[in-house]
């Protein structure tokens, strides 16, 4: 196996090859390469002995690995962005979907492909939704991730960080009203030459404008409200991403009729990242291709072979 970490976080790759040459795994069975994208990944996608390729990243970095490694029948399996939505209806358990949707919005500064980035709320239950939501966004602390106090800590790059507030500032263009945040923040002492954002909460905005279709990757979250749960299901396929998605009801009907109709790889009821290693992971639209976890990652890993013998 050849792995290549993303050149922007490459310590956590570097350490669990520490882990494995210590744990005993021979030396030539996981190999960290260390680059860049454009050069080392590409590199390694066109190398012809590569027979597999697994990518974790963006839509469009994954769409030039698809470029490549298609002509070349190489396997493929992409695990792309995501601009999922949490579904909201009245009935939910209040209490667990406040405190886990602001987890799922926010958690590691939305720099997880998994976080809830579209927030989707029966209108009988908005206004109240939105001042509580915004009152606890507002008490999360952005510090020092050495700082057992902090809940967000800093966006991963210069660049990215330049991404995010470009995409409020495209937020505002629009026509979105800020609720809270949509300013970076600067610390004093040991991070203040880190890239801080406050979490923001945006509402006023469409299904179709570009805040609502792009994949941010950062502290940024939208409102929006719907009147039932068929128009629940639209707003949640809205978009061309299509990995995971959120169901906050007390009504199992209700969750299994909307589950089967959002066009979503990854469906959570009443919960979030909750995960079963066996189970298939992946996303559909341009969230990507195949499925990764338990039996799926075995059938992707080898390849079958038929003997037919005859005596």
């Amino acid at each position: 196996m050849i792995a290549k970490p993303s050149e922007v976080t490459p310590i956590t790759a570097y350490l669990l090859a520490q882990i494995c040459k210590k744990a005993g795994l021979p030396d030539g069975v996981l190999n960290i390469v260390h680059g860049k994208g454009d050069t080392t990944g590409e590199a390694i996608v066109k190398h012809p002995s590569i027979k597999a390729i697994s990518f974790t990243g963006s839509t469009r970095a994954g769409r030039q690995i698809a470029g490549i490694a298609a002509p070349m029948f190489k396997k493929l399996s992409l695990e792309l962005g995501g601009k999922n939505p949490a579904i909201i209806f009245a009935d939910c358990n209040w209490e667990k979907m406040m405190k886990t949707t602001i987890q799922s919005s926010f958690s590691n500064q939305g720099q997880i492909c998994l976080c809830g980035s579209r927030i989707l709320v029966d209108e009988s239950i908005y206004e109240r939704f939105k001042a509580e939501f915004v009152e606890q966004v507002n008490k999360l602390k952005v510090g020092d991730p050495l700082d057992q106090t902090s809940r967000l800590g800093a966006i991963v790059s210069k660049p990215h960080f330049e991404k995010v507030m470009g995409c409020i500032e495209t937020a505002k263009a629009e026509g979105g009203i800020i609720l809270c945040g949509g300013e970076s923040i600067q610390l004093e002492g040991r991070c203040e030459q880190g890239y801080f954002i406050a979490p923001t909460v945006i509402e006023g905005l469409g299904p179709s404008c570009q805040t609502n279709m792009e994949e941010i990757f950062g502290p940024v979250v939208t409102l929006q409200k719907f009147r039932d749960e068929e128009e629940a299901v639209q707003l949640a396929n809205a978009c061309d991403y299509g990995l995971s998605a959120t169901i906050w009801t007390q009504d199992i009907s209700r969750a299994n009729r909307v589950a089967a109709k959002v066009e979503a790889g990854i469906i959570w009821v009443n919960c979030w990242l909750l995960r079963d290693l066996r189970t298939p992971f992946g996303g559909i639209k341009n969230s990507g291709v195949g499925r990764e976890g338990g039996w799926e990652a075995l059938r992707f890993f080898t390849e079958a072979k038929n003997v037919c013998i005859e005596i």
